[in-house]
């Protein structure tokens, strides 16, 4: 009897989003009305990192509606059996363990940790038959005046300590001393382009040493740069989609495509570390205004 292959979940996300970038679309950004919403398991948990980016581009390829999914065993908890045939996606668990390392000269033994990761096997409720009602409703985000969403996107920004100077053409984060420059908001071509913008140049200022002392070493190289811009641009896809930015207006940085692509070909797990990283990010900048967090599992730092 032939084993079947043992599935690698770190190489079949890679390489869904290396097709997708390929194809010119970021998997990260959520081109219509209700985007904000993540995933969501059985108990209405969200999921966060890897996993929202991943079922995101599952659900769209597949035009699945429901924002639910869940395992085998938890549908048939629910008394409601998948269709035959429907193919499963895969949600990630990565976490810390700990071991005993010992030294085959010496026989002395060390404390030792590693990092795991598991793959589970999910379904979409539009895959299932026989859940209750809510399993199978969209979940719309609630439509806001333009006034109103000026006002949530201006709350978001103004909790966070952070200095920005208003001059010049561009826009950066300087690290040494600690600040963003940005063009006076006029000159750009819309209020969202701006918002867009600060919130890239924020990601980036929330990766300093004294906050969440975010690098990337020596194994990077000369791509490092390019790991934190794809950090940045994550956090802009999750965040702009919470705040209702344009997902156009966050392609702001493709020039970095060739050393995206470049990065995720050399490391299968580059993505999963880099979509954890962003929602650490956005985490921490919405703690500054005392929103709530979305419970998860840890993922890979």
């Amino acid at each position: 009897m032939t084993r079947k292959p043992r599935l690698d979940a770190a190489k079949t996300i890679t390489d869904l989003f290396i097709a997708k970038l390929e194809a010119g679309t970021k998997p990260w950004v959520r081109p219509w009305a209700g985007s904000a919403n993540r995933p969501l398991r059985h108990n209405g948990v969200a999921y966060t990192g890897i996993n929202t980016l991943y079922l995101w581009a599952i659900a769209d390829a597949c035009g699945f509606e429901s924002p639910y999914w869940m395992t085998c065993k938890q549908a048939n908890d629910l008394g409601a059996p998948i269709r035959k045939g429907e193919r499963s996606a895969i949600s990630v668990y990565s976490s810390m363990g700990r071991g005993i390392a010992t030294d085959r000269v010496t026989g002395e033994t060390t404390a030792t940790s590693f990092r795991f990761m598991r793959a589970y096997s999910v379904f979409n409720a539009n895959q299932i038959d026989g859940l209750p009602a809510h399993f199978y409703n969209r979940v719309n985000t609630p439509v806001v005046t333009p006034t109103e969403k000026r006002r949530h996107v201006k709350a978001f920004f103004d909790a966070i300590p952070v200095t920005i100077e208003y001059r010049g053409t561009s826009a950066s984060y300087a690290p040494g001393p600690d600040r963003i420059v940005m063009p006076l908001a006029h000159l750009f071509k819309s209020p969202d382009h701006f918002a867009s913008v600060k919130l890239h140049e924020i990601g980036h200022w929330s990766g300093a040493k004294h906050r969440l002392n975010r690098s990337f070493g020596k194994r990077y190289g000369d791509d490092a740069y390019a790991a934190e811009e794809l950090v940045a641009e994550i956090l802009s896809g999750l965040a702009g989609a919470e705040l209702g930015l344009p997902a156009e207006l966050l392609d702001n940085h493709a020039s970095y495509l060739d050393h995206w692509l470049r990065i995720m070909r050399a490391d299968k797990t580059a993505i999963i570390k880099a979509a954890s990283k962003a929602e650490q990010a956005l985490q921490f900048l919405k703690s500054f205004g005392n929103q709530p967090e979305i419970a998860d599992v840890p993922l890979a730092a």
